[in-house]
């Protein structure tokens, strides 16, 4: 039976959303005629279409009768995790063909690497480059010559780019291919450690570089439980992803057989199919769906990005998700795993003690998830707590664990680790805010103390490294760090910092209208915080020294001055302006600093599916 709270916070949530869902299925509707969808083009663009392929490629794309599915891949050779989809599109158009379809590869999107531009100017183009890939990868469904699709992607915000991308084509069965996680290396928590030592000057760069070398070591994605698993595990829950494929390791035999699946998978879910089990992505990704996808991240401790991806990808399905949404459900959801950065296991262990198999059985079976949901697999979610196996090379799924294999890493939800979710939602004077709660001890989860304001997290780094900082409780506010003043960067760069305080014994926490990595953890940081300093909210009035309290066992972020004193003030500080805006590419985003939505609402420069204006008859009165 469902929890009555998880039953009455998707009827709000349905209810809400009824408008704007409607207006997206009818848009479904309109687009999703019979047949291939190259039978509309006139020939001289239909020509165009298959000019390059294969004689006999080129001859079933003439036809009618194949469906032709699309690849859009974010590989790149730089980003570990999206190097293994090098090879993927010939197994994947192999795979199609062999399940009697066609497929051609429509188009590559950006992939950032967060990791790489952590604490750099283009970390200010990273949350930009959701809507960039969403808008890319509509470019590449726009050649109406497809009948499905499949996407590769796996980190932060390409997986929720692709997503929103795919669901502007929603009459399109879509399934989304991972790569997986390299093999376990140095432990994230060894690697942690180096990384306050170096803060404190007492490692120097050669060893700081050799643990982040032996932690990132192999084509993969990095281990942690950040964004990009984050990602990984929310797809399948959402039923994008085939049971069980997440979290493979890449190069290996099995790795392959659900690659190869994947491409059979969707063929089969096509109108032109002979397996009559046509499913657009559009009727997966509903108001039940999203609230699973919500569920899933806060029993997980997942990224706190995804309180924006989430919200944005439901707007693009028509769902009206909010933060409030997100608060109540964690008030219900109890946290049953511990992965990095909130416990000492990774992905893979994660995967060995049961995985996403178990995780959504145990839910499941408390009532926290919805089973009547569609899936790539058909309906109900709990085909999903099936595992895949070889047979030969070719995959199987065979029940998944009924019980964790190692209840340090994943426990019941009869049994949790917390009774509530991973992530909380604050409120107060100085706006709304997120904070994860998972990683940091019940000791730091209350923080009160006086404000040192920075308006750059270098000048916060400076004042580390001049011992401005030592012996002094405080809350750090970095501001205009907000998606309208300067793209909304991740400020994972302090954690180190923040960590050599707080283990000296100072009662330290931030808040700011940025954002933290989903690696982030053992420091309370109230994140996100709306409306941001850039658009005149009140971190613009903020001065040092006025006193903060960041509580996330009763959820208020408070400021503790006269409030009357504190409304008459003036701003002060200001986002970057001119030439600041110089080099990295970052001048030509100005388009999106003046038109992007506040965090709350995903943070995107894409309005919400627009509803219909309908004419309402005027009634003539005798």
């Amino acid at each position: 039976m469902t929890h009555p709270e998880l039953t009455a916070i998707t009827q709000r949530v349905i209810d809400r959303s009824a408008p704007t869902r409607a207006a997206y299925l009818a848009r479904l509707q309109a687009a999703s005629d019979k047949g291939p969808a190259r039978g509309k083009l006139a020939c001289a663009n239909l020509a165009h279409g298959f000019a390059a392929s294969e004689p006999t490629e080129k001859a079933e794309l003439r036809g009618r009768t194949k469906p032709n599915i699309a690849l859009v891949s974010a590989y790149n050779d730089m980003l570990s995790a999206h190097q293994p989809f090098e090879s993927y599109p010939k197994v994947l158009k192999q795979a199609v063909i062999r399940a009697g379809g066609i497929a051609q590869f429509a188009g590559g999107v950006p992939a950032m690497c967060d990791g790489i531009t952590q604490g750099r100017d283009g970390m200010q183009l990273s949350l930009y480059s959701r809507d960039v890939i969403a808008m890319s990868t509509a470019i590449a469904l726009s050649h109406d010559m497809f009948d499905g699709a499949l996407m590769l992607g796996v980190c932060d915000k390409i997986v929720p780019g692709l997503l929103i991308g795919a669901l502007s084509f929603g009459h399109l069965p879509t399934v989304f291919v991972p790569a997986g996680p390299m093999t376990s290396g140095l432990p994230n928590g060894e690697k942690a450690r180096v990384r306050q030592l170096y803060a404190e000057g007492k490692a120097g760069r050669e060893e700081l570089l050799e643990a982040e070398a032996a932690s990132y070591h192999s084509a993969g994605t990095c281990t942690f439980y950040g964004t990009a698993n984050s990602n990984q595990l929310i797809m399948e829950v959402l039923g994008l992803h085939l049971p069980g494929s997440s979290f493979v390791n890449p190069g290996t035999p099995l790795r392959e057989a659900l690659t190869k699946a994947a491409g059979a998978r969707v063929t089969e879910l096509t109108d032109l199919s002979v397996a009559g089990q046509s499913l657009a992505i559009g009727r997966i990704v509903d108001e039940k769906a999203m609230v699973n996808a919500c569920v899933a991240l806060l029993a997980s401790g997942g990224s706190t990005n995804h309180t924006m991806h989430l919200v944005a990808i439901a707007r693009a399905a028509g769902v009206d998700l909010t933060w409030d949404d997100l608060s109540d459900l964690s008030a219900i959801v109890p946290s049953i795993t511990k992965i990095y950065p909130n416990g000492a296991a990774d992905v893979n262990h994660f995967h060995a003690a049961g995985g996403i198999a178990y995780l959504v059985h145990t839910l499941l079976e408390a009532g926290l998830l919805h089973e009547d949901v569609n899936t790539i697999m058909g309906h109900g979610l709990s085909r999903y707590t099936a595992e895949p196996k070889l047979s030969g090379d070719t995959v199987i799924w065979a029940d998944g664990p009924t019980e964790s294999l190692d209840t340090e890493v994943l426990r019941p939800a009869s049994a949790p680790f917390a009774p509530d979710g991973g992530l909380r939602m604050l409120s107060g004077p100085l706006g709304r805010a997120v904070i994860k709660t998972s990683a940091v001890k019940p000791e730091h989860r209350v923080v009160t103390a006086p404000a040192i304001v920075f308006d750059h997290q270098d000048h916060f780094l400076r004042a580390f490294g001049d011992d401005e900082l030592a012996d002094r409780d405080f809350v750090a506010v970095i501001r205009y760090q907000g998606p309208a003043a300067n793209g909304m960067p991740e400020l994972h760069k302090l954690t180190p910092a923040l960590g050599v305080l707080q283990d000296r014994g100072q009662r330290v926490a931030i808040v700011t209208d940025g954002r933290m990595s989903g690696a982030s953890g053992k420091v309370p940081a109230a994140i996100h915080v709306t409306p941001e300093a850039a658009l005149g909210g009140p971190l613009s009035r903020v001065r040092d020294g006025d006193l903060i309290s960041v509580d996330a066992t009763t959820g208020v972020l408070d400021l503790l001055v006269d409030h009357d004193e504190f409304a008459h003030r003036a701003p002060t500080g200001h986002a970057p302006q001119g030439d600041e805006w110089a080099g990295t590419g970052r001048d030509l985003f100005a388009a999106f600093r003046a038109t992007v939505g506040t965090a709350d609402t995903g943070a995107s420069v894409f309005p919400a599916v627009p509803v219909p204006h309908l004419e309402v008859p005027v009634v003539q009165h005798a």
